[in-house]
C-alpha cells in the first residue's frame, strides 16, 4: 500500500476509534447495553433465566433498575454482580433514587456491586420547579457526586421531557448542566424523551460537549410514545455519529412499555436493528 493511502486509512481508523472508543469492535460482536427496567417483570419473576436470555441475545452492558433496601432484585450487591459477570456481562450502572438521607447507603451498595455509575432516574417536581430549587438540586448532585467519586463511581441524571419545560425563562435541564461539576456529575440522555420535548440531541452535544457519558436508546412513535428500535420515527445515524462529541461511553436500549410483543422479543429486535444499521 502506498504511504499516502496508508496514512489516510490509518488516520480514518484512528478517528473512528477516538469517536467511538467503547464501540470499536466488529459488528457481530459489537458491545450493546440494556437497562433491566425494560424486562422488569421478567427480572422480578426469575432473574436467573432472564439474565440467561439477555446474554444469549448478545447484550454486554447492563443497567439495573431494581435497587431497594440494600439489594438489587432481592440479591446482595456482590452476589448480583457475580450473577451478571458469570454470564460474561458487565453491570455498569443502576437507576437508584437518591436523597440526603440514603446517599451513603446507596453509594456504598453501588460500590459493592462494582458499578461505574449511579443514575438518578427522576426528581420530584419541587426540586425543579424554580431556578432557586434547581440550584439547590445541583448542589445536592455535586455533593452526591463527590461521595460517588470517593468510591470510584460517577453520578448521573436521567431525563424525561419535563426537564425541558421552561421555568422562569430557562430549561431546568440546562440549569442543572451549567451548575453541576463535570468531574462529579454526568448526564444520561434519553434520546427519545429529549426528542419528544422538541429538542435535538446533537445540538445538546454541541452545546455541552462531553457531558453525556450515558445514553438511553429508545425509538419514538408518531404519537410520541416509546417504540421498539426501528419501528418509530427516530433517526439514530446522526446521533451515533456525534457520540464522540457527546462523550458517550455506554448506552442502554430501553423500552418502557411493550405493546404488540413480549419484552424479550423487543430487546432482540432492537439489538439487531443497531447491528444491521451499523450504528455500533
Amino acid at each position: 500500500m502506498k504511504r499516502r493511502k496508508f496514512l489516510k486509512t490509518s488516520a480514518a481508523g484512528a478517528t473512528a476509534a477516538m469517536l467511538m472508543p467503547s464501540l470499536a469492535c466488529s459488528p457481530k460482536n459489537a458491545d450493546t447495553g440494556l437497562i433491566l427496567y425494560t424486562v422488569r417483570d421478567e427480572m422480578s419473576a426469575n432473574p436467573e433465566s432472564t439474565l440467561d436470555r439477555i446474554a444469549e441475545i448478545g447484550y454486554n452492558w447492563l443497567e439495573a433498575a431494581g435497587y431497594s433496601e440494600g439489594r438489587f432484585y432481592g440479591h446482595k450487591p456482590a452476589d448480583f454482580r457475580k450473577m451478571i459477570e458469570s454470564r460474561s456481562m458487565q453491570l455498569v450502572s443502576s437507576h437508584s433514587g437518591l436523597n440526603k438521607e440514603n446517599v451513603d447507603e446507596v453509594v456504598g451498595a453501588s460500590a459493592e456491586a462494582g458499578l461505574k455509575y449511579v443514575v438518578i432516574p427522576s426528581l420530584p417536581h419541587n426540586m425543579i420547579n424554580s431556578i432557586d430549587a434547581l440550584k439547590k438540586t445541583s448542589e445536592f448532585m455535586n455533593m452526591a457526586g463527590d461521595k460517588c467519586r470517593q468510591n470510584g463511581i460517577k453520578l448521573g441524571f436521567h431525563n424525561h421531557t419535563i426537564e425541558f419545560d421552561e421555568v422562569e425563562g430557562k430549561k431546568p435541564y440546562d440549569v442543572m448542566i451549567e451548575n453541576t461539576d463535570p468531574e462529579l456529575v454526568v448526564f444520561q440522555l434519553d434520546l427519545a424523551w429529549i426528542t419528544a420535548s422538541g429538542n435535538n440531541p446533537v445540538e445538546y452535544f454541541n452545546r455541552y460537549p462531553g457531558r453525556f457519558e450515558l445514553w438511553h436508546v429508545k425509538d419514538l412513535s408518531e404519537d410520541k410514545k416509546d417504540a421498539t428500535l426501528g419501528e418509530g420515527t427516530m433517526d439514530f445515524a446522526p446521533i451515533f455519529a456525534a457520540a464522540g462529541k457527546a462523550g458517550m461511553k455506554y448506552f442502554f436500549v430501553e423500552q418502557d412499555h411493550s405493546r404488540a410483543r413480549k419484552p424479550m422479543e423487543n430487546i432482540e429486535i432492537s439489538r439487531n436493528f443497531l447491528l444491521e444499521n451499523n450504528l455500533v
